[in-house]
């Protein structure tokens, strides 16, 4: 619990202070680490190995990608054509030694992973005011939250018992009004300190939409550690695990806020 709290109180300023304040270059970083650290994670779920070339590329690959849509503005379809031809010819290199499963981990890494941590810059260089940014950690926290005290304190139900054996029915619920609460509570901040008049319904609607997202990006995850018999991805962030832990459900509900600001733009 002091590690929680430790965490809370030093990292939620901090992403704060860097996505209203930080210079550009500076949040490109801070995704760059982030998604680096989630391919890291990654591959050595799936291949056992903390150092390997396997490893290096699942890290690099992904804080590649994000620079790239950065610094240009070309698609990153050419990209993603030479990570996968990269990673085959390693793999074809070692004679066998390198299983599928690494190389889809990291192109996984290499391509979706990066592709939602990307999203916070998408949405800027589109015009979203920079507040808004925190919006995708805003329905994906107040989610977890939301289900932790609802679970914590009326689960019964299992939700789904051999991929996350302690979530519920009931918190899954939670869940979903935590949700629709936080992102109630922002909208109403947003349009007291001058971000724009957003319409509740719309935030509540996408609340909602959003922490069905958040706990489908959870689960899934969960689902690969079950697969490889692991707890925690990490120790990153101590008690709460690593990258992919922490911001599990953040990688799903970006690109959907992404969409959605784009849309009523």
């Amino acid at each position: 619990m002091n590690s929680r709290i430790l965490v809370a109180v030093v990292g939620i300023p901090l992403l704060i202070l860097i996505i209203l304040w930080a210079p550009d270059w500076l949040i490109c970083a801070a995704l760059c680490a982030l998604a680096a650290l989630a391919g890291f994670e990654l591959q050595k779920c799936v291949s056992g190995e903390s150092r390997s070339v396997m490893t290096a590329l699942s890290a690099a690959l992904p804080a590649f990608t994000i620079l790239w849509g950065f610094l240009t503005a070309e698609s990153p379809a050419l990209l993603w054509a030479a990570e996968i031809m990269l990673l085959f010819a390693y793999a074809i290199s070692q004679g066998g030694k390198v299983k599928f499963e690494q190389i889809a981990a990291a192109l996984f890494a290499g391509i979706p992973i990066a592709y939602s941590f990307a999203s916070f810059l998408r949405m800027e260089s589109g015009g979203a005011p920079r507040a808004l940014l925190l919006l995708p950690f805003v329905l994906s926290f107040s989610c977890d939250s939301g289900a932790y005290l609802a679970g914590s304190s009326f689960g019964r139900h299992k939700l789904a018992p051999i991929v996350s054996p302690h979530k519920t029915v009931e918190g899954a619920v939670g869940g979903l009004l935590g949700n629709v609460l936080g992102g109630l509570v922002f909208a109403f901040l947003f349009r007291r300190f001058g971000g724009g008049a957003t319409g509740y319904l719309w935030v509540a609607a996408l609340s909602l939409a959003c922490g069905v997202v958040s706990q489908l990006g959870d689960l899934s995850f969960s689902l690969i550690k079950r697969q490889y018999g692991i707890k925690d991805y990490g120790r990153v962030f101590f008690a709460h695990g690593g990258v992919l832990d922490r911001f599990d459900s953040v990688l799903f509900v970006a690109p959907v806020a992404e969409f959605a600001l784009s849309w009523i733009a």
